[in-house]
């Protein structure tokens, strides 16, 4: 009971609200419960005044079917699980728009599921998803280097990942090529004229930095020049060790006239370090940073030029292909989504679309 007052002050009690049945809807139509539910779902042969009056009386009652009920009798709840262990949502929110975005035809709603890096907080939602009877699952990270497979308990659950990869052979894999990235970053640096190419970027051990790396070094060489070991450092994915090591380079080599950056991130710590030595960007100096983060990149002075790994088209695919799994198509494999490349005013130059071609042998988007 939830208590109040009346006019004169005094306490009554008030009787909570309850949620109105089909059994409420069926006396207030004086129908059969079974009228009631061919008149909402409609279905079955029922006179027009009939499912009108049904229809009145539902929305009197403010009445809301058990959807989950009915899911199940139909084999499908229309919910997928999205598990992420970015936990700033950096990559995990484009993802997830791309991913609504395709399953919003279908009607499909989206559990988004923050595990962090806590293995049993992971399998605690993985549970609680497989209890929802949820359609399908899709493993996000905030990197991209490969990790053990969800463990599904053999319920047969659609899974695949995206902006991640699993050890799986047999599992579906959706990733930006960083590889193409580093090319496209290379080539639009070369394009402006630059040839003493740094390199500055975030942890060896991650994957898409290595690739990223791979992808300059390769358009380097194919016009036969190279960037030496000591013009490229890597260091943690802040502003500050951007900056840091922005001064390590003009300190060995004076003569850099051009700076890729593994995030848009690092690109703003350069970008402050050549201002404190007076150098200028672009004119000097050429940045360009990777992720596209425009909060970052647009706001930064002068704005980065930068390569977008086209998240939330990479969270489309994702849902369309999560369609397919739980249609019974099958996929598998590792997917490769090229880059873009976004101009601004850190690089100068007017050649905005060097092009590039993927490498990857599977991408096929």
């Amino acid at each position: 009971m939830v208590h109040t007052a009346n006019s004169e002050g005094e306490r009554c009690l008030v009787p909570p609200r309850r949620t109105a049945t089909i059994h409420d809807v069926a006396r207030a139509a004086g129908v059969a419960i079974g009228t009631v539910s061919k008149a909402l779902s409609g279905q079955g042969k029922l006179r027009a005044e009939t499912r009108q009056r049904v229809l009145v009386a539902a929305e009197r009652l403010n009445y809301r079917p058990n959807d989950l009920a009915h899911s199940l009798r139909r084999g499908r709840t229309f919910t997928v699980g999205l598990l992420t262990n970015d936990l700033h949502g950096r990559f995990s929110m484009p993802l997830l728009a791309g991913i609504e975005d395709a399953l919003g035809d279908a009607q499909i709603s989206v559990f988004l599921c923050n595990v962090g890096r806590n293995p049993s907080r992971e399998r605690q939602h993985v549970e609680s998803l497989l209890a929802k009877r949820v359609d399908g699952l899709i493993v996000a990270g905030a990197r991209t280097d490969a990790r053990p497979p969800v463990d599904l308990d053999h319920t047969g659950t659609p899974v695949l990942y995206a902006f991640a990869r699993t050890t799986d052979p047999r599992a579906l894999c959706l990733v930006p090529d960083n590889l193409h990235g580093g090319q496209l970053a290379t080539a639009h640096l070369l394009a402006a004229g630059r040839r003493r190419v740094a390199h500055v970027t975030g942890p060896e051990d991650f994957e898409g930095v290595r690739a990223r790396q791979a992808g300059m070094e390769a358009t380097l060489a194919a016009h036969e020049l190279d960037c030496p070991t000591e013009r490229i450092l890597h260091g943690s994915w802040t502003e500050s060790w951007g900056r840091e090591a922005t001064l390590r380079l003009l300190e060995a080599d004076p003569a850099i006239d051009a700076i890729f950056c593994g995030s848009d991130l690092l690109a703003r710590g350069t970008v402050d370090a050549l201002r404190e030595r007076g150098r200028h960007v672009p004119d000097d100096v050429a940045v360009i940073g990777f992720d596209n983060w425009p909060i970052i990149a647009a706001a930064a002075r002068p704005p980065l030029s930068s390569i977008d790994m086209r998240l939330e088209t990479l969270g489309r695919l994702a849902g369309g292909y999560l369609l397919d799994l739980i249609d019974g198509q099958d996929h598998s494999g590792i997917l490769y989504q090229p880059c873009q490349l976004v101009c601004r005013a850190s690089c100068g130059g007017t050649n905005c679309t060097p092009h590039v071609e993927s490498t990857e042998e599977l991408v096929h988007w």
